[in-house]
């Protein structure tokens, strides 16, 4: 996630405070809530937690690229690292939940 700082800071500076500071925080409460889970007995619901967390990044960044603060590539580049966060964590909560 160490990308979406550089292109944040590159949001129009009435949006930085806003719209980038939510996604620099949601990104954050991400990592949080994965260092939490692998430190817990009980992850599942703190996967949950991360999962819902990252769906809200995903519109987040859906919302910068509708608004043109990001371009067509930078959000290609995300969506798919986002992806790639998601099926870690669907990966994580099946192997913590098994049915």
């Amino acid at each position: 996630m160490l990308w979406l700082h550089p292109v944040v800071n590159k949001f129009p500076k009435s949006q930085r405070f806003i719209l980038g500071q939510r996604i620099e925080n949601k990104t954050l409460d991400i990592i949080s809530s994965m260092i939490l889970a692998n430190a817990e007995r009980d992850k599942s619901a703190i996967l949950k937690r991360a999962s819902v967390e990252l769906d809200e990044l995903r519109i987040l960044i859906r919302l910068s690229k509708d608004l043109r603060f990001i371009n067509i590539k930078k959000y290609g580049f995300a969506a798919e690292k986002i992806n790639e966060i998601g099926r870690l964590l669907s990966g994580w909560t099946r192997s913590q939940c098994p049915e």
